[in-house]
């Protein structure tokens, strides 16, 4: 069974299958604030979702991180690894990537167990 969330023309902002969630890239709300503010709203963002599908941050599997600026990657590794539990970091990658709107300075798309 394939379950399906916040479905639109162009994707789904969370798919579960098979006991796994994938969250689509997942992107701050204030456009232009600085990396911190940014993250921290993803990141919330990312906790919302699993907990609608009965998952957490503890079971997550893979991330991937868009930076436009990767001087933003100090940034960025504060916020996460103060969000993340200690000892449960997914396996992640990080690249640098123009985003669709240029105020974005960070997008995010996680994969996690239920």
């Amino acid at each position: 069974m394939i379950q399906r969330f916040d479905v639109g023309p162009r994707l789904s902002e969370m798919v579960v299958h098979n006991g796994t969630v994938y969250l689509a890239g997942q992107v701050p709300e204030t456009e232009g604030a600085d990396i911190t503010t940014q993250a921290r709203e993803v990141l919330a963002s990312i906790d919302a979702l699993l907990a609608r599908a009965g998952s957490d941050k503890s079971k997550l599997l893979r991330a991937e991180i868009f930076l436009v600026d990767l001087a933003d990657f100090p940034g960025l590794n504060a916020v996460w690894e103060a969000w993340l539990p200690p000892g449960q970091a997914p396996a992640r990658a990080t690249v640098q990537a123009n985003l669709a709107r240029p105020g974005w300075r960070v997008e995010i798309v996680v994969t996690a167990a239920v």
